[in-house]
Protein backbone atom coordinates (compact mmCIF):
# COMPACT_ATOMS: atom_id res chain seq x y z
CA UNK A 1 0.00 0.00 0.00
CA UNK A 2 1.38 3.21 -0.89
CA UNK A 3 0.99 4.89 2.55
CA UNK A 4 2.55 8.58 1.91
CA UNK A 5 0.64 11.30 0.19
CA UNK A 6 -0.04 15.44 0.27
CA UNK A 7 -3.45 16.73 1.75
CA UNK A 8 -4.05 19.73 -0.19
CA UNK A 9 -5.81 20.82 2.59
CA UNK A 10 -5.10 22.51 6.13
CA UNK A 11 -7.80 20.47 7.62
CA UNK A 12 -6.85 18.91 11.01
CA UNK A 13 -9.43 16.57 11.62
CA UNK A 14 -8.42 15.32 8.06
CA UNK A 15 -5.46 14.80 8.92
CA UNK A 16 -5.68 13.23 11.95
CA UNK A 17 -7.98 10.67 10.50
CA UNK A 18 -5.17 9.84 7.51
CA UNK A 19 -2.58 9.02 10.28
CA UNK A 20 -5.15 6.82 12.84
CA UNK A 21 -5.43 5.20 9.13
CA UNK A 22 -1.38 4.48 9.08
CA UNK A 23 -1.44 6.96 5.55
CA UNK A 24 1.40 9.33 6.56
CA UNK A 25 0.72 12.93 4.70
CA UNK A 26 2.62 16.35 4.44
CA UNK A 27 -0.16 18.89 4.41
CA UNK A 28 -0.08 21.47 1.23
CA UNK A 29 -3.10 23.37 1.72
CA UNK A 30 -4.86 24.32 -2.08
CA UNK A 31 -5.81 27.66 -1.09
CA UNK A 32 -8.85 27.20 -3.79
CA UNK A 33 -11.21 30.29 -3.53
CA UNK A 34 -13.70 28.43 -2.69
CA UNK A 35 -16.85 30.96 -2.47
CA UNK A 36 -15.84 31.69 -5.99
CA UNK A 37 -15.97 28.28 -7.33
CA UNK A 38 -19.40 27.94 -5.75
CA UNK A 39 -20.83 31.01 -6.84
CA UNK A 40 -20.56 30.34 -10.40
CA UNK A 41 -21.50 26.93 -10.00
CA UNK A 42 -24.65 27.98 -7.87
CA UNK A 43 -25.27 29.98 -10.98
CA UNK A 44 -25.33 27.61 -13.00
CA UNK A 45 -27.54 25.37 -11.29
CA UNK A 46 -24.94 22.74 -10.11
CA UNK A 47 -26.12 20.27 -7.55
CA UNK A 48 -24.61 20.45 -4.01
CA UNK A 49 -22.69 17.24 -4.70
CA UNK A 50 -21.49 17.99 -7.97
CA UNK A 51 -19.74 21.48 -6.23
CA UNK A 52 -18.38 18.91 -3.63
CA UNK A 53 -16.63 16.62 -6.21
CA UNK A 54 -15.54 19.56 -8.50
CA UNK A 55 -13.70 21.55 -5.45
CA UNK A 56 -12.12 18.30 -4.26
CA UNK A 57 -10.77 17.89 -7.75
CA UNK A 58 -9.87 21.41 -8.15
CA UNK A 59 -7.42 21.44 -4.57
CA UNK A 60 -6.08 18.33 -5.48
CA UNK A 61 -5.17 19.06 -9.02
CA UNK A 62 -3.47 22.53 -8.02
CA UNK A 63 -1.30 21.11 -5.38
CA UNK A 64 -0.54 18.13 -7.92
CA UNK A 65 0.57 19.92 -10.50
CA UNK A 66 3.38 21.31 -8.49
CA UNK A 67 4.87 18.27 -7.08
CA UNK A 68 5.47 15.86 -9.97
CA UNK A 69 5.19 12.22 -9.41
CA UNK A 70 3.46 12.31 -5.82
CA UNK A 71 -0.16 11.50 -5.23
CA UNK A 72 -1.76 14.31 -3.61
CA UNK A 73 -5.71 14.10 -1.92
CA UNK A 74 -7.96 16.90 -2.33
CA UNK A 75 -11.61 16.44 -0.05
CA UNK A 76 -14.55 18.72 0.27
CA UNK A 77 -17.49 18.61 2.41
CA UNK A 78 -20.73 20.64 2.07
CA UNK A 79 -24.36 20.11 3.10
CA UNK A 80 -27.38 19.26 1.43
CA UNK A 81 -30.16 20.92 2.61
CA UNK A 82 -32.91 19.50 0.37
CA UNK A 83 -31.01 20.90 -2.57
CA UNK A 84 -29.74 23.91 -0.60
CA UNK A 85 -26.02 24.16 -0.26
CA UNK A 86 -24.85 24.97 2.79
CA UNK A 87 -21.24 25.58 3.76
CA UNK A 88 -19.19 26.14 6.61
CA UNK A 89 -19.85 29.15 8.52
CA UNK A 90 -17.23 32.30 8.54
CA UNK A 91 -18.58 32.78 11.98
CA UNK A 92 -21.11 32.50 15.24
CA UNK A 93 -24.08 34.65 13.59
CA UNK A 94 -23.74 32.21 10.41
CA UNK A 95 -23.52 29.08 12.42
CA UNK A 96 -26.94 30.48 14.49
CA UNK A 97 -28.26 30.83 10.94
CA UNK A 98 -26.87 27.78 9.61
CA UNK A 99 -28.46 25.55 12.88
CA UNK A 100 -31.91 27.12 12.96
CA UNK A 101 -32.00 26.27 9.03
CA UNK A 102 -31.54 22.63 9.84
CA UNK A 103 -33.00 22.40 12.98
CA UNK A 104 -36.03 19.50 12.62
CA UNK A 105 -34.82 19.11 8.89
CA UNK A 106 -33.13 15.57 7.47
CA UNK A 107 -30.19 16.87 5.36
CA UNK A 108 -27.29 15.12 3.65
CA UNK A 109 -23.70 15.14 4.54
CA UNK A 110 -21.45 14.95 1.66
CA UNK A 111 -17.95 14.35 1.65
CA UNK A 112 -15.85 14.22 -1.70
CA UNK A 113 -12.52 13.12 -2.20
CA UNK A 114 -9.91 13.17 -5.27
CA UNK A 115 -6.76 11.75 -5.90
CA UNK A 116 -4.48 13.71 -8.65
CA UNK A 117 -0.62 12.74 -9.90
CA UNK A 118 1.24 15.02 -11.93
CA UNK A 119 -1.90 17.90 -12.26
CA UNK A 120 -4.66 15.31 -13.13
CA UNK A 121 -6.89 13.25 -11.05
CA UNK A 122 -6.49 9.59 -11.02
CA UNK A 123 -9.11 8.45 -8.82
CA UNK A 124 -11.93 10.14 -7.01
CA UNK A 125 -15.21 9.25 -4.42
CA UNK A 126 -18.27 10.82 -3.11
CA UNK A 127 -20.06 9.94 0.37
CA UNK A 128 -23.25 10.86 2.02
CA UNK A 129 -24.56 10.76 5.00
CA UNK A 130 -27.91 11.36 5.99
CA UNK A 131 -28.87 13.36 9.39
CA UNK A 132 -31.69 14.33 11.17
CA UNK A 133 -31.73 16.92 13.26
CA UNK A 134 -33.82 16.98 16.54
CA UNK A 135 -36.38 20.10 17.12
CA UNK A 136 -34.37 22.94 19.71
CA UNK A 137 -35.87 25.95 20.83
CA UNK A 138 -33.45 28.61 20.39
CA UNK A 139 -32.10 29.11 23.16
CA UNK A 140 -30.71 25.12 23.22
CA UNK A 141 -28.85 26.29 20.20
CA UNK A 142 -27.62 28.63 21.73
CA UNK A 143 -26.59 26.98 24.36
CA UNK A 144 -25.08 24.26 22.60
CA UNK A 145 -23.00 27.30 20.63
CA UNK A 146 -21.27 28.30 23.57
CA UNK A 147 -20.08 24.58 24.31
CA UNK A 148 -18.07 24.96 20.70
CA UNK A 149 -14.83 26.47 20.79
CA UNK A 150 -14.44 28.58 17.54
CA UNK A 151 -11.45 25.96 16.01
CA UNK A 152 -14.06 23.62 16.55
CA UNK A 153 -17.06 25.68 14.43
CA UNK A 154 -14.80 26.61 11.55
CA UNK A 155 -13.23 22.84 11.42
CA UNK A 156 -16.44 20.48 11.42
CA UNK A 157 -19.38 23.11 10.58
CA UNK A 158 -21.27 23.55 12.92
CA UNK A 159 -21.61 20.14 14.20
CA UNK A 160 -19.08 18.13 15.62
CA UNK A 161 -20.16 14.42 15.84
CA UNK A 162 -17.44 12.78 17.51
CA UNK A 163 -18.38 15.24 20.30
CA UNK A 164 -21.01 17.41 21.68
CA UNK A 165 -22.20 17.62 18.15
CA UNK A 166 -24.18 13.81 17.65
CA UNK A 167 -26.73 15.19 20.66
CA UNK A 168 -27.93 17.22 17.96
CA UNK A 169 -29.46 14.42 15.72
CA UNK A 170 -32.13 12.14 15.84
CA UNK A 171 -30.91 10.16 13.03
CA UNK A 172 -27.32 9.70 11.91
CA UNK A 173 -26.68 7.25 8.69
CA UNK A 174 -23.72 6.90 7.56
CA UNK A 175 -19.83 6.51 8.15
CA UNK A 176 -18.82 8.86 10.57
CA UNK A 177 -15.22 9.29 9.09
CA UNK A 178 -17.48 10.55 5.57
CA UNK A 179 -19.07 12.87 8.38
CA UNK A 180 -15.85 14.30 9.66
CA UNK A 181 -15.23 14.98 6.13
CA UNK A 182 -13.11 12.44 4.94
CA UNK A 183 -14.63 8.35 3.66
CA UNK A 184 -10.87 7.18 4.58
CA UNK A 185 -12.40 3.57 4.07
CA UNK A 186 -12.45 4.14 0.11
CA UNK A 187 -9.09 5.90 0.18
CA UNK A 188 -7.69 3.11 1.74
CA UNK A 189 -9.09 0.01 -0.42
CA UNK A 190 -7.70 2.71 -3.79
CA UNK A 191 -4.07 3.21 -1.94
CA UNK A 192 -3.60 -0.50 -1.56
CA UNK A 193 -3.65 -1.58 -5.06
CA UNK A 194 -0.90 1.47 -5.93
CA UNK A 195 2.79 0.38 -5.41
Amino acid sequence: MLNSIILASKSKVRKKILETNNISCKVEPSNVDEDSVKESMLNEKASPELISKNLAELKANKISSKNYEKIVLGADSVIDLQGELISKPSDRNEAMVILKKLNGKEHYLISSVCLSKNGSMIWNYTDKAKLKMKNFSEQELKEYLSKISDEELYAYNVYQIEGEGRNLFSVIDGDENTIMGLPVKKIKEYLVLQK
